[in-house]
């Protein structure tokens, strides 16, 4: 068998949350990690961009974003305790489906949730 040639590297680049109701999902993902969303209108399409370093994410509304439970599962930095980000999911509109709890001493804590717009995502922490 021939030996593979990639490299070890962050797979994730940017990441999108279809949203049905953009107001609403806004409102949502300020109110659990209190940051500003700016949005953005491309026509077709609305984006709103959450502040970023390094990996990109934005909340995404048009013809080709549809929210569900079914697909991949985002999980979120709510560093540094993710508990202080999933307290606030049930008033914003959200449910947590999984709570807080430890993967690993080495790999820190996540937690569950469906978001405002139905979509299944995942918060971590170390803490």
């Amino acid at each position: 068998m021939q030996e593979k040639t990639g490299q070890e590297k962050s797979w994730a680049h940017w990441f999108e949350i279809p949203v049905a109701d953009f107001d609403r999902a806004k409102i949502f993902y300020e109110t659990i990690f209190e940051v500003d969303i700016f949005p953005t209108d491309f026509g077709p399409f609305k984006m709103g961009i959450f502040p970023h370093k390094e990996v990109g994410c934005a909340l995404c509304h048009g013809e080709y974003y549809t929210p569900g439970q079914d697909g991949a599962v985002v999980y979120m930095d709510a560093s540094p305790d993710l508990q202080v980000v999933q307290d606030r999911i049930d008033a914003a509109g959200g449910q947590v489906i999984m709570a807080k709890k430890q993967i690993s001493k080495e790999h820190g804590y996540m937690a569950m949730f469906i978001d405002s717009e139905g979509n299944r995502m995942a918060l971590h922490s170390m803490n």
